[in-house]
Parts: C-alpha cells; sequence; structure tokens
C-alpha cells in the first residue's frame, strides 16, 4: 500500500485515521474472543461435571424403576396415564452477538404429581423424582452442548478477523503511515534547504548592490 498511496498530508491523517480504527477493531475483536473463550471454558467445565453425574443420575432412576416394577408389577399402565411433558421452553441469550439457547424445565414440584396415590407405593414416587432429575440434567447438558457448538465456530471467525486486523491490515496501515510521514518531512527539508539557499543569494545580491 505505502508504493500507491500519494505522500500528501491529506493521505496522513485519512491514513491516521484508518490506522486508529483498525487498532480499536482488534481491541474490541480480542476482547469478544477473550469473553467468548472465557463462556466456553466455562460451559465445557460444568459439562464434564453433568456427564460425570448424569450416568449416576440414570443408575439411580433406572434402579427405581426396577423397584417400582416388582412392588407395583409393570408400571407402565402407570406411564401411559401420564401426560406428555410439554414445560420445555427454549428461548435465547445474546453473548458478545453469539446467540446461545437457554433451555428450561419445570420441576417435578411445580408441576405436580401426575398419578393417583390409591394404587401406587413410595416406589412409585422415587422413580418418578429420579427420572425428573435426569430429565432436569439432560435438558440442561443439551444447553450446554448446543452452546459449544455455536461458541466454538464464532470464536475461530473472530480469531480470523482479529489475526487479519493484527498481522496485516494494521501493519500495512503502519507502513502506508511511516512512507507518508517520511516522505513530507524529507520534503520539509529539502524545501527549508531551498529557503536558505534562496536567502543567502538574496543577501549576497543586496552587498553586492550596497557596494
Amino acid at each position: 500500500m505505502a508504493d500507491q498511496v500519494f505522500p500528501t498530508k491529506g493521505n496522513l491523517l485519512r491514513i491516521k485515521r484508518s490506522l486508529a480504527l483498525a487498532r480499536t477493531g482488534y481491541e474490541l475483536l480480542d476482547r469478544k474472543r477473550n469473553v467468548l473463550i472465557r463462556e466456553l471454558m466455562t460451559m465445557v467445565d460444568e459439562a464434564k461435571q453433568l456427564r460425570s453425574s448424569i450416568s449416576e443420575t440414570y443408575k439411580d432412576a433406572y434402579l427405581a424403576l426396577q423397584r417400582a416394577n416388582i412392588t407395583q408389577g409393570i408400571i407402565s399402565r402407570i406411564a401411559e396415564g401420564i401426560p406428555l411433558d410439554r414445560s420445555v421452553t427454549v428461548t435465547a441469550r445474546s453473548v458478545m452477538g453469539c446467540e446461545l439457547p437457554h433451555v428450561e424445565t419445570a420441576p417435578a414440584e411445580d408441576t405436580g404429581v401426575p398419578y393417583g396415590f390409591g394404587n401406587t407405593d413410595e416406589n412409585v414416587d422415587i422413580a418418578y423424582l429420579a427420572f425428573n432429575r435426569v430429565k432436569q440434567q439432560t435438558v440442561r447438558l443439551a444447553e450446554i452442548d448446543t452452546g459449544v457448538f455455536r461458541l466454538a465456530p464464532a470464536i475461530k471467525k473472530t480469531q480470523t478477523r482479529a489475526n487479519a486486523l493484527k498481522n496485516i491490515v494494521i501493519p500495512r496501515y503502519e507502513k502506508s503511515y511511516r512512507f507518508i510521514s517520511d516522505s513530507l518531512e524529507e520534503k520539509e527539508r529539502e524545501e527549508f534547504s531551498r529557503q536558505k539557499v534562496i536567502k543567502r543569494q538574496k543577501e549576497k545580491r543586496y552587498k553586492a548592490q550596497a557596494k
């Protein structure tokens, strides 16, 4: 770019403004990247913890279901009477312009027990509550996995743009700025030298005329 820009004060001011904008853009992208990375690492850590505990939750739930089947017989007739769960809602939240899902589902204490107590025992209650915990954890894990899936390309895209500004655009503007600035300074020195020569010549002519 430097050898394609004519060295004028107007171009120097234009390059200076462009350089300032490029540096500001890089700072904003770098900040965005750091925020997204922190969000991603937080989600990854929580996902690890959930995956570690969700298997135990499933184990407890199926053990409770097995006990309920033993005491109540096959409880599919009870399960068939439970209405379809429509409490799951999906909204979105924005993290530095990246849309992440926010999934919620009503806990068991908010929805009430959807079966009667007359023909069931506590094993059915334990199984129901255990599978409700499974639902809560599964919903949260799905939210986190989807968030990670969206954050990863957003971070990569932000990193690419930041690198382009840092390694290509900003150095190019800096080179142009130095070229124009050095050229203008050289012109000023040349003009100063020329003015000094003209002044000396005028002084010689003045002295010659005075004699």
